[in-house]
């Protein structure tokens, strides 16, 4: 069967490379120069099933109010007359229940932790090599509220099965020993001992390689203009280059899959929020960071990748805009120098933002559409590299005709109903 893909980040390719595996002819269309140019490029760089919560949850308003006023916020709103966001909002406000979040964890963390062994999968087949390691993740607490707070976590994760550890200041120090010099200022944390780290432009790049070498086409350097449908089907893609035909077609555009999917009649509710990072050179690495470490406070990952730091996080609503604030830049800077100080070259780190494509649940839309021949692998947030090789998995099925290897049914465009 003919499959055309449309996107070449990291779920564009991971869906390549599984569809092709599934014995189809596939063709990936990216109007960048090459693989993971946007979102996948430099983002934090954790691999984590465990963390995999919604951005919805018991308590999410208030918050938000009291982070707006925060000089280095974890949330910055920019209102405009925007009918999208302004739907978007209401549809996450909504999920802000106890009874959703616990719903929309259980599917995000299936996701994730499916995704984690499909990628221990693929390393083990292809030998890839992203800077890659295996040491967990620590979601660090400043304030014994947070610790008590992650409660609801622990929960969610033992009813899961997911592995974790709850420590005290000591036993954070001993999973992150660079942090033995700030040790007065955070009270414990969360660990996720199976989590990993890497580099995931390194790893789409490559698998890329990979594919291509197995037989799939990319067309880097072409604009998608729109889908052409005819009654209940697509019959093309027109793009600058021409008219692109398949059997069946897959939208994996992140933010972008929304506006392309709307003329065709699909609403999909999937919005840019922006987040940032910085890329630091380190200088000492008894000081670095060992794995992933997640500031509570700020919500900022703090990942080690290679000879490098890579600090990501922040939520930016403030549409398709890409300009890089530097009030953002001193916020990552202000979290890393604080719990890692002297680690890195701070005044020599690369700044970067990209565009998530979440979803008023956080969990992606994986699946079918109302069209016979379209299919979707977006909305993945934050989450995009934690759940590429599990997505990508589960589509190669559904579009091959067969049964997923984990439950799918909450997982498409349908429960928007």
């Amino acid at each position: 069967m003919r499959i055309l893909i449309l996107g070449a980040g990291v779920i564009g390719v991971t869906s390549a490379w599984y569809l092709a595996k599934a014995g189809h002819e596939v063709t990936v269309v990216e109007r960048q120069p090459g693989p993971a140019l946007e979102t996948s490029f430099a983002n934090a760089g954790e691999i984590s099933p465990g963390y995999a919560s919604p951005w919805a949850a018991p308590g999410i308003p208030l918050k938000a109010i009291k982070w707006l006023m925060m000089k280095h916020a974890p949330l910055i709103l920019r209102p405009k007359v925007d009918a999208e966001m302004t739907a978007w909002l209401i549809a996450m406000l909504r999920n802000c229940t106890s009874a959703h979040y616990a719903r929309n964890k259980e599917r995000m963390v299936r996701i994730a932790e499916f995704s984690r062994d499909r990628l221990i999968e693929l390393r083990e087949e292809t030998g890839i090599r992203y800077d890659e390691r295996s040491q967990g993740t620590l979601q660090l607490f400043r304030t014994k509220k947070q610790l008590e707070g992650s409660a609801r976590d622990v929960a969610v994760l033992r009813e899961s099965g997911v592995p974790f550890e709850v420590l005290d200041r000591a036993g954070c120090i001993a999973a992150e020993p660079g942090l033995d010099a700030v040790a007065e200022k955070f009270v414990g944390g969360l660990r996720l001992p199976g989590d990993e780290t890497g580099d995931c432009f390194k790893f789409t790049t490559a698998l890329a390689e990979l594919a291509a070498a197995a037989g799939v086409t990319f067309q880097y350097g072409t604009q998608i203009r729109h889908l052409e449908r005819s009654g209940n089907r697509i019959d093309a893609v027109l793009t600058n280059k021409g008219r692109m035909q398949a059997d069946r077609y897959l939208v994996a555009l992140g933010s972008y899959s929304a506006g392309l999917l709307r003329p065709v009649g699909i609403r999909l509710p999937v919005y840019p929020v922006k987040g940032y990072s910085l890329s630091i050179p380190i200088t000492d690495f008894e000081r670095a960071p060992v794995s992933t470490l997640m500031d509570e406070t700020y919500k900022i990952a703090i990942t080690r990748l290679g000879d490098q730091i890579r600090v990501g996080g922040m939520a930016e609503i403030s549409g398709y805009n890409l300009a890089l604030d530097p009030r953002r830049r001193e916020t990552l800077i202000h979290s890393v120098s604080d719990l890692f100080p002297g680690a890195g070259e701070y005044g020599s780190a690369s700044f970067w933002a990209g565009l998530r494509p979440m979803t008023p649940d956080s969990t992606p839309v994986i699946g079918a559409t109302s069209l016979d021949n379209l299919f979707l692998n977006t909305g993945h947030g934050t989450l995009g590299w934690t759940m590429a090789c599990g997505s990508a998995h589960v589509i190669a099925d559904l579009m091959s005709g067969k049964q997923a290897a984990i439950e799918t049914t909450d997982l498409g465009l349908s429960r928007y109903g």
